[in-house]
């Protein structure tokens, strides 16, 4: 681990926070692994039911990959095969929600993507620049921008290069909410709280059907979820909520 790197479990929640703030959140290569090991962890714990990711301070989510830094690789091979924030975000199984405070720029805005959910602070901004120094996003900008905005948006953040604002991207479809910044922590916490007190594995189930939905033909996307839905019947959680509704209390989830 890094110390720009802030990991921390509350219940059933997990937060990992971007602790680079004077550098907004710009991430470096240790960076990366350390957020690496931090998803794994959420991956293996039984009890982390939600994660939250943000970022410290008030100007920045993340600015993307530390650019000084880029020039560390010795081939564009090496370059290419270098290991990706972004990859490890969508490794995630658990549910997890981005509280977006600041820019997401490249990188950091891939990283929001890379998030189920998406909220963020009124002073957040969006934006693919790369384009502004001479390459492309690599860790999912497009397909992301695209399915969550649209051929028209995407196209015009990712070949202009220029920032969106919260709103905008609230109206695109980019984030779910737009909160004042003095509430994005706490709202995230409501959400992933909620997330928490459902059914582990319902919940995670969702995560990989939402997943497959994208990449899959509509009737074979149907036939994939009713066979999800058939091993999330079979859990011994699912059973106890059945329980629980005949008998008019609240369900008691154990992750089994």
């Amino acid at each position: 681990m890094t110390e720009d790197i802030l990991f921390e479990v509350e219940g059933a929640i997990a937060t990992i926070t971007l602790n680079r703030p004077q550098k907004l959140n710009a991430v470096t290569p240790e960076m990366a692994e350390a957020i690496e090991a931090a998803i794994a962890e959420c991956n293996r714990s039984d009890t982390i039911r939600c994660v939250i990711l943000t970022g410290a301070g008030e100007r920045a989510f993340c600015a993307g990959s530390d650019i000084k830094e880029l020039d560390s690789y010795d081939t564009p091979w090496q370059f290419r095969n270098r290991g990706d924030y972004c990859d490890a975000v969508r490794a995630l199984s658990k549910p997890s929600i981005a509280a977006v405070n600041g820019y997401a720029f490249g990188g950091g805005l891939e990283t929001a993507m890379s998030c189920d959910i998406r909220i963020a602070s009124e002073n957040a901004q969006f934006a693919a620049p790369e384009i502004k120094l001479g390459w492309i996003g690599g860790g999912g900008m497009a397909a992301h921008l695209q399915h969550s905005i649209g051929a028209s948006n995407a196209a015009l953040m990712l070949m202009t290069g220029d920032p969106i604002s919260a709103q905008q991207a609230e109206r695109w479809g980019l984030v779910s909410e737009v909160v004042e910044q003095g509430r994005l922590l706490a709202r995230a916490r409501e959400i992933a709280s909620a997330i928490a007190a459902r059914a582990p594995i319902a919940a995670e189930t969702a995560k990989t059907n939402l997943k497959a939905a994208v990449s899959m033909p509509f009737e074979k996307a149907v036939q994939y979820e009713r066979d999800l839905q058939t091993i999330c019947f079979a859990t011994e959680d699912a059973a106890e909520g059945r329980a629980a509704f005949k008998e008019k209390r609240q369900p008691c989830f154990k992750r089994r």
